[in-house]
């Protein structure tokens, strides 16, 4: 199967096919990732611009690492040292570097739909690295390969999404990619931090819970998120200690989970909060396997769309 897209800007539009293509992808690249020399020509010749507009860690040096590890020619912009401290707009930022001849953008913006607003103007390929509140593509993308991998499918799989939902792009991207593959989703959280008609996201509609204990009974895998004050206008609840009280996932709230049930986060955590030092450290937390799945997702995401096809002289 090709992958046709020119852009990755959200899940919403992809098919469970092309999802599927994807994870298949970055499982064969992880393999890459397993071997002595960390490196193939796949992008040789191919230039990626790293455009973010906000702070990140895993995201970015994973992006980073990708490239290098397909032997892309990369560039990096930083707003705090770029011509945005003196007004530029997005687009005119957007533009010039596409007439340094780059091929394509990896984009992380503060506001939502950034990134199909510019696909509006550019002929370079974009790839979404996060949209304010709208989507974080790559990062459900990983999240559902570290499940795969461990699952070996997420047909019937049951994944239970904890925390600051209505402010959350992980948590939006997640269930596109989850129903789309057959997973059933909950979402759990304050009703404050509820968006209106949550239920009805993604395929065939989610369960939405407001009892932690309730939320994670039966799950086969938590997804717990921080609380995004940075995003909030007002304070959605009383105190971090009330949060962390009811909505905290410790040893405690996952014994009302099965045995087998895994936990899992997008960073950065807020131990402490949303999830204990225990849990976070805990036998079923495969936080730092999300982190590793992450650069050979996002080597399968821009092999893919700059036309690559999956073939072992690639990766030799």
């Amino acid at each position: 199967m090709q992958f046709n897209r020119k852009h990755l800007i959200t899940l919403e539009e992809l098919t469970a096919d092309e999802i599927g293509l994807i994870l298949d992808t970055a499982g064969s690249f992880k393999e890459v990732l397993e071997r002595p020399i960390k490196k193939v020509p796949a992008l040789r010749g191919t230039t990626i611009c790293n455009l973010f507009y906000e702070p990140s860690t895993r995201t970015r040096l994973s992006f980073e690492l990708a490239e290098k590890r397909l032997s892309a020619d990369t560039i990096n912009f930083s707003k705090a040292t770029s011509s945005v401290t003196k007004g530029e707009s997005l687009r005119d930022t957007a533009e010039n570097i596409e007439a340094m001849k780059v091929d394509i953008v990896v984009m992380r913006h503060g506001s939502s739909g950034a990134h199909k607003f510019l696909s509006q103007y550019l002929d370079v390929s974009i790839v979404n690295a996060g949209d304010g509140q709208h989507a974080h593509p790559t990062q459900a993308l990983l999240d559902m390969l570290t499940l795969k991998q461990r699952w070996g499918t997420l047909e019937g799989k049951r994944v239970t999404i904890i925390g600051d939902i209505m402010h959350s792009r992980v948590a939006r991207s997640n269930i596109w990619g989850l129903t789309k593959m057959g997973a059933e989703v909950t979402v759990c959280g304050p009703p404050t931090m509820m968006p209106p008609e949550v239920e009805n996201l993604g395929v065939g509609g989610i369960k939405v819970e407001y009892d932690l204990r309730k939320a994670v009974e039966g799950a086969d895998a938590l997804n717990i998120l921080r609380v995004q004050l940075e995003r909030q206008k007002n304070r959605l609840f009383p105190s971090m200690q009330e949060y962390c009280e009811i909505f905290g996932v410790t040893d405690e709230a996952l014994d009302a989970a099965p045995l087998e049930c895994i936990v899992m986060h997008p960073g950065p955590m807020n131990r402490g909060v949303e999830i204990s030092q225990e849990v976070a450290d805990g036998d079923r937390s495969v936080i730092l396997e999300q982190v590793t799945n992450g650069v050979a997702v996002r080597m399968a995401v821009l092999f893919l769309i700059a036309g690559g096809k999956i073939d072992e002289s690639e990766l030799q």
